[in-house]
């Protein structure tokens, strides 16, 4: 299982970015991914989620907005996030548990600042 995760980058509070994350080595439509973000000095957290079959749950520091979404043919998930706020700085993880063991991506930066 290969998770490649992509999409971060520095922006000013208030701005956007899509996080993207491409799958590979499993049957990507039949199982749930999350993105995790890890603070500096954090702990890694749980951010989002969406189900095989597309339902979504969001931490309440997110929700309203940042989206997350699938696309089963191009094996790929997204993370849309608008209205950054510094506190959103963190590395973010793209994540599935399959097989009964968890597999990351490799993480990308997101940092907000002026």
């Amino acid at each position: 299982v290969q998770l490649q995760a992509s999409g971060g980058g520095l922006v000013q509070p208030g701005e956007s970015l899509r996080l993207s994350c491409e799958a590979s080595g499993i049957n990507f439509s039949i199982h749930a991914m999350n993105w995790y973000r890890q603070a500096p000095g954090g702990q890694r957290d749980l951010v989002a989620t969406i189900t095989s079959g597309g339902s979504t749950n969001y931490v309440d520091s997110v929700k309203g907005r940042f989206t997350i979404s699938r696309d089963n043919v191009r094996r790929m998930l997204y993370l849309h996030m608008n209205s950054l706020k510094p506190e959103d700085t963190a590395v973010y993880y793209c994540n599935t548990v399959t097989r009964g063991s968890n597999f990351w991506g490799q993480g990308t930066q997101v940092t907000v600042s002026s």
